[in-house]
């Protein structure tokens, strides 16, 4: 649209489903290019991206051309058929359900990109779940705690 001007900076993060340690480090790098290349074709900028074996982060600047909902389901759907087609893990890989979507200013950008790219040191001191839970606190999103990711055992 002629005209329009904007700057939003999100956050996503979305899990395996049922959280389980399927990204591992021989190809997870592969993913994230194939990833920033689905942001990317939809014509958004990929800050950054970075996760652990069962979540990712990825940062981008967003186009408001395309929903929210429409990029997740293409980010999800298309890296869950690359990862199957290229067969690097055993049995049927997808991502879980649903996701967060977090925004963020300007001024935040070297922050939140600082902590995507060290989840590594962040997953030393907490899991998954509290990060994520914390992420919802913070933002003041309200939650059901039943439908919150569940502890593998």
């Amino acid at each position: 649209m002629a005209n329009t001007y904007t700057q939003l900076y999100i956050q996503f993060v979305f899990a395996v489903q049922n959280r389980v340690s399927l990204i591992q480090p021989v190809w997870k790098d592969e993913l994230f290019k194939y990833i920033t290349g689905i942001v990317q074709n939809n014509s958004h900028k990929l800050i950054a991206i970075n996760g652990m074996p069962n979540h990712i982060h990825v940062f981008i600047g967003y186009k408001p051309h395309q929903l929210i909902p429409d990029l997740l389901q293409d980010i999800k759907g298309s890296s869950s058929k690359w990862i199957n087609k290229k067969g690097v893990v055993k049995g049927k890989f997808n991502w879980q359900e649903g996701y967060g979507a977090f925004s963020y200013s300007h001024s935040h950008i070297d922050r939140v990109v600082n902590y995507i790219l060290n989840q590594e040191q962040h997953h030393k001191k907490k899991s998954f779940k509290e990060e994520y839970q914390e992420l919802l606190d913070k933002f003041e999103i309200d939650y059901d705690g039943r439908y919150l990711l569940k502890d593998i055992k």
